[in-house]
């Protein structure tokens, strides 16, 4: 059995709650989760993975067993979910680590890693995008809101937050949906459903923009730096398209990119593949 610790760490006033499994003299892994899920979608890959790294896996503010602080006093945004996750990890004592993003987890890796390219050895990215043609038709309605930021806008995304459509990014694109335990849309529709979280998550929709304008500034990051890079990718994903891994060898024309027959939450299908897919590659790569 892997010893997984459950930990809290104060970040500037803000309590970030985090998964560690693994020696802490082993590399480093930070594995950063998507919307809206929480560290949890992790909880089959420690396992495959703890015998080799130090893994750490939080939860980002507003998300699973964080802070959620009042949207009053705290900012969502992109820019400042990866400033709270990058000072977590000077907090926790990280130094040089891997980053394992998927969803939006990417736009936060991809913050961290552009402003700190020395602290990162290696990374993985499982459905976690970074160029314009990975997105798909799916994004249309948020879109339209970033275009258009009126509270009609605001309002009609609110059926995004709803649990058919968390149950919905579990299973579109799996072959066999009862391969996907229903714990995880049912832990994610729990945090959801608290008190003013629909507000904060509202916020984020309109904030990706941001992320895609930044997008070229992540890719100058790539092609500058040229970390070893894994893209493993559900290729059945409503919503990041398999261009969007492929693109990635424009920038870094050694990066590894793979596909798997399932969806977006790629993990609750594929981890045992993704797992091993990792130990490959940073075997073959001598990273971390």
């Amino acid at each position: 059995m892997t010893a997984i610790a459950y930990r809290t760490a104060d970040v500037d006033g803000v309590e970030v709650f985090y998964r560690e499994a693994g020696s802490v003299s082993a590399p480093a892994l930070l594995l950063l989760h998507g919307f809206p899920s929480s560290s949890h979608m992790f909880r089959d890959l420690i396992p495959l993975l703890a015998d080799r790294f130090h893994l750490i896996a939080p939860d980002l503010p507003g998300f699973g067993r964080s802070g959620a602080p009042s949207r009053d006093t705290f900012a969502y945004s992109f820019d400042h979910l990866a400033q709270v996750i990058d000072r977590f990890t000077e907090v926790i004592g990280l130094k040089r680590f891997a980053i394992y993003v998927f969803d939006y987890g990417a736009p936060v890796g991809w913050r961290i890693a552009s402003k700190n390219p020395q602290r990162i050895s290696a990374i993985i990215t499982q459905n976690g995008n970074a160029y314009e043609e990975g997105l798909s038709e799916g994004w249309t309605p948020i879109q339209k809101y970033w275009q258009e930021p009126t509270q009609a806008n605001r309002d009609a995304l609110r059926a995004l937050l709803k649990p058919d459509f968390t149950r919905l990014q579990y299973e579109h694109g799996v072959a066999d949906p009862t391969r996907v335990s229903p714990d995880g849309w049912s832990l994610d529709d729990y945090y959801l459903s608290r008190p003013g979280n629909d507000e904060i998550q509202l916020d984020l929709f309109l904030d990706y923009a941001n992320n895609v304008a930044r997008y070229p500034q992540f890719q100058a990051y790539f092609r500058a730096h040229q970390p070893p890079l894994l893209a493993i990718w559900g290729k059945n994903d409503p919503f990041f398209l398999p261009a969007g891994a492929e693109a990635f060898r424009r920038d870094i024309p050694a990066a590894d990119i793979r596909f798997l027959d399932t969806g977006h939450f790629a993990l609750e299908t594929h981890a045992q593949e993704i797992g091993t897919a990792i130990h490959a590659f940073l075997d073959a790569r001598g990273a971390p």
